[in-house]
């Protein structure tokens, strides 16, 4: 059984990058996956990460490998629905995100918005506000195709 990593620190920085597409797709879903329980094989790097005894049952009876919260649409509609109701404003209220505009709404980044939202209502569930710095990964170049991402990224259905 895996044993998740301890959470990435999050930042307001570090989730305008995530909404600004400066990040990869397996990125994000590594800040959304700890957070869930889920975690790598200590013995194999390569293998997918695997739900464990913190995982709850609504995510690792039907996900019991990490979800591609991205790629997979049915991952990403559980995320959706998993945000609180009275969190589900909190993109808006905290980074002032209004959405993407018509030429920007690629399924990728749409998604992208909903693991920011969720990991915001993460943070107000748990009663921890989201800091305004902290630390940030190299920052990738905005992906030439929008639509299939980051080298790397899975393809999103």
């Amino acid at each position: 059984m895996s044993i998740p990593p301890s959470p990435r620190p999050l930042s307001r920085p570090l989730l305008e990058a995530v909404l600004a597409d400066r990040l990869s797709d397996r990125f994000v879903c590594e800040l959304v996956w700890t957070r869930l329980g889920y975690g790598p094989d200590p013995m194999d790097s390569a293998a997918p990460w695997r739900a464990g005894p913190a995982t709850p049952a609504a995510w690792s009876e039907p996900f019991p490998e990490a979800p591609e919260v991205i790629a997979s649409r049915p991952a990403s509609v559980r995320l959706t629905r998993s945000i609180p109701a009275e969190h589900k404003q909190l993109l808006k209220q905290q980074l002032g995100f209004s959405g993407y505009r018509i030429g920007e709404l690629y399924p990728r980044r749409t998604r992208r918005a909903t693991a920011v939202n969720w990991l915001l209502a993460d943070l107000a569930v748990r009663g921890e506000g989201l800091p305004e710095m902290g630390p940030l990964p190299p920052l990738l170049a905005l992906p030439a195709n929008p639509l299939a991402g980051h080298p790397g990224d899975p393809p999103v259905g």
